[in-house]
């Protein structure tokens, strides 16, 4: 009872500051829009901040500074919330993609001793050398750098001290505010604020551990072994804990660094061809895609600057597909370059990603709609990614179920093509991925996958086809006495049906002749033949009457 009163103390001051941050960019018309404050929205426009003169800053450039100000988790967030344009004005989610994660280092003899505990011995025995000094720092860990025994290079990622209380605190917050919207808030059953919580916390809480995230490098790594589009650094897996990761120490030019780029004769025009063959490798290749590549997770070798290769850090956050989805958002693209708007509503159906009652017609104009004012520009002047987005958003509006995987890949295919822009400004990103997905196409629905299926189901088929036989038997003989025991109780619900028919017909007539003979006996002036005191028609019909309901109450017992 005390340390629930003790929590909630906690998010009352939490909320106290996230209001006087709100008040200091001015975005208390925030707080003054809900309805829980609509009693005391006058105190508001009484207090002193009201009374300086507001500044003239967008409110999206305001919210924005604002989260970074409440510091990482909700940084965070709204990296996170950016890519649900369902949930936010198109102002502010561009705002929003820009949020940068700045956050002070902490001390070096900090990360050591976290480290030594992790390890359990001196950070001596473990590397030859440590820089305490960090190489660069950010909301849940910093780097730095190291030398192992054998003299190998090495970053050790360390995360921050306390980081799961903090965050836990914050996302216990945030879902506070959640159950809030949705109760108070317009729109807040539709848009689902609480399934939003609930999709970022999974995420945030994945980027904690980082031996998923040193599994995940070394799948990424496994995948582009001998490539030369992507390199991915060695994860040492003898200094890799829950909390410390040990990988190679890389060295490239950060691909935002485009002066440095220039400067090496790196080609830009390659280069950002590879940008978009890596992410349809990762997504229909191998299913498993970098999901968190903006600029400061990506560098470039400029070893041989004519064929320039990246080199991805920071695997924290990665997305895979099913292969219903893979086939289904390969056939929307295909579609979507062929203007087959009718085929891209269809897909979406098929797919299960929107309900299977949407009018097909509907759903096919509000596509054409939004897509064919973008095909009247040039090819390469046109957004793969904004189009993807718009898509999603038309089909939100036919109660499209949200889709986290989609929100990676979408976000993904952005960070990917602003990127590739930047380097190479003329990038035609459609027909950088045409071969690759008419290719993929042909491999996965031709005649070969067929045969390729086939091969691959062949053991299992060889394992079952000996028990067939025995299990057609089984399964037959089931069917037989199934259907023999539901012959027998349709059978036997019949009789039943008969017989109460029966005494329902019997009931009847029995009180009906019972009555006639009350009936007679009664009547002044009838005198037919007199038996034992009263009409022989009364005995008659009276005993009569009597069998029919004795001949019931037998039938019953």
């Amino acid at each position: 009872m005390g340390g629930g009163r003790v929590i909630r103390i906690r998010q009352a001051f939490r909320l106290i500051h996230i209001n006087v941050v709100l008040v200091r960019h001015n975005l208390d018309e925030i707080i003054l829009a809900t309805h829980l404050f609509r009693p005391v929205r006058f105190l508001f426009y009484l207090s002193p901040w009201n009374w300086r003169r507001k500044p003239l800053k967008p409110r999206a450039q305001r919210l924005r500074m604002a989260l970074e100000d409440l510091g990482p988790i909700f940084v965070k967030f709204g990296q996170i919330i950016s890519t649900r344009r369902d949930l936010l004005p198109e102002d502010i989610a561009a705002e929003l993609a820009k949020l940068q994660d700045r956050v002070p280092p902490f001390p070096g003899s900090e990360a050591k001793a976290l480290m030594e505990r992790a390890y359990g011995q001196p950070l001596s025995e473990v590397f030859q050398y440590f820089d305490e000094n960090p190489l660069a720092s950010a909301s849940i860990a910093q780097v730095h750098a190291a030398r192992l025994p054998d003299g190998r290079e090495v970053v050790a990622k360390v995360l921050r001290p306390n980081i799961e209380q903090i965050i836990r605190r914050d996302v216990d917050l945030l879902y506070a505010l959640a159950n809030l919207a949705q109760r108070y808030w317009r729109d807040g059953r539709r848009l689902r604020p609480i399934e939003v919580v609930a999709e970022y916390e999974k995420t945030i809480f994945d980027e904690l551990d980082l031996l998923r995230e040193g599994a995940s490098a070394t799948q990424l790594r496994r995948n582009f072994q001998g490539s030369d589009d992507l390199y991915v650094p060695a994860v040492f897996w003898p200094q890799t804990r829950r909390n410390v990761m040990v990988m190679e120490r890389i060295s490239g030019v950060p691909v935002s660094d485009m002066e440095t780029l220039r400067r090496h004769g790196v080609n830009l025009k390659l280069l950002a061809e590879r940008g978009v063959e890596i992410f349809f490798t990762q997504v229909f290749r191998h299913n498993f895609f970098h999901a968190d590549m903006h600029p400061g997770n990506i560098f470039v070798s400029t070893r041989t600057p004519e064929d320039p290769t990246y080199i991805a850090v920071d695997f924290g956050i990665m997305g895979t597909l099913t292969r219903q989805d893979q086939r289904y958002l390969a056939e929307n693209f295909v579609a979507f370059f062929n203007r087959d708007y009718r085929r891209v509503a269809e897909l979406h159906i098929l797919s299960g990603w929107v309900s299977s009652d949407t009018r097909v017609d509907e759903f096919e104009s509000a596509i054409r709609t939004v897509c064919e004012p973008i095909f009247e520009r040039p090819l390469k002047d046109i957004s793969f990614g904004h189009l993807l987005l718009r898509l999603f958003d038309t089909a939100r509006r036919f109660n499209m179920e949200v889709q986290p995987q989609l929100v990676l890949l979408e976000k993904t295919l952005l960070n990917i093509e602003g990127l590739g822009r930047q380097l190479y400004p003329e990038l035609d990103l459609w027909q950088t991925a045409k071969p690759f997905m008419e290719r993929w196409m042909r491999e996965q629905l031709g005649r070969r996958a067929l045969v390729r299926s086939l091969r691959a189901q062949m053991p299992r088929w060889g394992e079952t086809l000996p028990t067939l036989p025995s299990l057609l038997y089984e399964t037959l003989q089931e069917g037989r006495t199934e259907i023999t025991a539901t012959a027998r109780e349709v059978a036997r619900i019949r009789e039943e049906i008969r017989r109460a028919n029966r005494r329902t017909v019997m009931a009847v007539l029995g009180a009906s002749l019972l009555i006639s003979a009350a009936l007679l006996l009664g009547l002044d002036g009838f005198s037919p033949t007199m038996v034992w005191g009263a009409p022989w028609l009364v005995w008659v019909l009276g005993g009569a009457g009597l069998f029919f309901v004795l001949d019931i109450l037998g039938g019953e017992n």
